[in-house]
């Protein structure tokens, strides 16, 4: 019997190494760059992150792996050695879909002048910005453009950077109108589920993007993606002011479960937020203070962390005093607490009543500080 056990799992070895076999391969060619040049990318796979780098030798880089799916990917080129963060947030950088194919990417000088070539859903990436107005990040760099374009003067003027911001806004709305447009006349194209996603936000219309989400691709609909929206339009719902917050237990700091059901009898704040989310730092000394202030009369926070490096969720625990709750499954965007409230933004946070009821949605400053005093003076 043993060795029958043994010539199966001799059988199946090969088969489960096949099956992770590399699938789809990115290999680029920027102009003559080598040492200290580096390319790094991220990229989501059905709700998987990965990540990986590779030195440029002579401009050549090569990226392989293996994903189950059509990928939404951030790459990166570090000219001069200044490392990832850098080359992120400050350099050379670019957002695509792939999928499993052979793509090559190519430009004399960078990659945001990369040209794609052996790659279809690259090509169906390209004809749906085109068909939606452009991707944010070109919106962001074009009011960059129209802000620069003023005089010094102008650029100091409230009046100036009124009119420049509300052009970008109105840019984002039609940009948004026609995503809508286009998940509704393309139902069969991946990118019909990339527009809804993203157009129907944290808080969804569900009149407007249910029907719309029903009448795409089943096969769309299974994905992670299609997942998680299906669960925020539920949770658009089931978290409405006046409705009983939905329960969760998840682990603490020290891996112990903890539940927002043994919180009963308190007012809560659900929190959301990272360690590498700006708005929700800026944030933390006006919680500490409210904590400090009510949290001898009945006031508790429990901040769900949408992180997924352990280390940098404690250090910024302890750098900002936060002396409450912390919870995380360490999945980032993909935390199950965050997805069952439908958070698609940080900061994000619901604050309960001590009979379980929200009482609030987007609650911070100000606007938070007077609701607390309602409750507790």
């Amino acid at each position: 019997m043993k060795i029958i056990k043994l010539a199966a799992l001799a059988f199946l070895f090969p088969v489960l190494c096949w099956a992770q076999a590399p699938n789809f391969s990115l290999t680029g060619k920027i102009g003559t760059l080598g040492a200290p040049a580096m390319a790094y990318i991220d990229y989501m796979d059905n709700g998987v992150s990965h990540e990986d780098s590779v030195a440029l030798v002579n401009g050549s880089f090569k990226f392989a792996g293996h994903i189950s799916g059509n990928a939404y990917a951030r790459m990166a080129l570090d000219h001069t050695g200044g490392g990832k963060g850098k080359a992120v947030y400050t350099g050379d950088v670019i957002y695509f879909y792939f999928g499993r194919e052979q793509v090559t990417i190519t430009s004399k000088d960078s990659l945001e002048n990369a040209v794609f070539a052996g790659s279809k859903v690259y090509q169906e990436y390209d004809a749906y910005n085109k068909a939606i107005g452009g991707t944010i990040m070109a919106l962001t760099k074009a009011v960059n453009i129209d802000f620069n374009r003023g005089t010094p003067e102008q650029q100091k003027d409230t009046a100036y950077m009124k009119a420049v911001d509300l052009r970008f806004r109105k840019n984002i709305q039609n940009r948004t109108d026609k995503q809508f447009q286009f998940a509704k006349e393309h139902p069969t194209s991946y990118f019909a589920l990339v527009a809804l996603s993203e157009a129907a936000g944290s808080k969804v219309d569900v009149a407007k993007v249910e029907p719309l989400f029903n009448a795409l691709n089943k096969a769309y609909r299974e994905t992670d993606m299609g997942k998680e929206l299906a669960q925020r339009i539920a949770a658009s719902g089931i978290t409405a002011v006046g409705n009983i917050a939905p329960l969760f237990t998840q682990n603490n700091v020290v891996g112990k479960p903890v539940s927002l059901a043994s919180l009963k009898g308190k007012v809560v704040l659900v929190e959301f937020w990272a360690s590498w989310c700006g708005p929700c730092r800026a944030e933390n000394p006006n919680l500490v203070k409210q904590y400090q202030t009510y949290k001898d009369k009945g006031f508790e926070i429990i901040s769900v962390s949408l992180d997924n490096v352990k280390e940098r969720w404690l250090e910024a625990i302890e750098k900002d005093g936060l002396d409450w709750i912390h919870v995380s499954d360490l999945k980032g965007w993909n935390n199950e607490v965050g997805r069952l409230y439908g958070v698609r933004a940080v900061p994000a946070s619901f604050l309960v009543d001590a009979q379980g009821k929200i009482i609030g949605n987007g609650l911070r400053g100000e606007p938070l500080n007077k609701k607390l005093a309602e409750i507790f003076n």
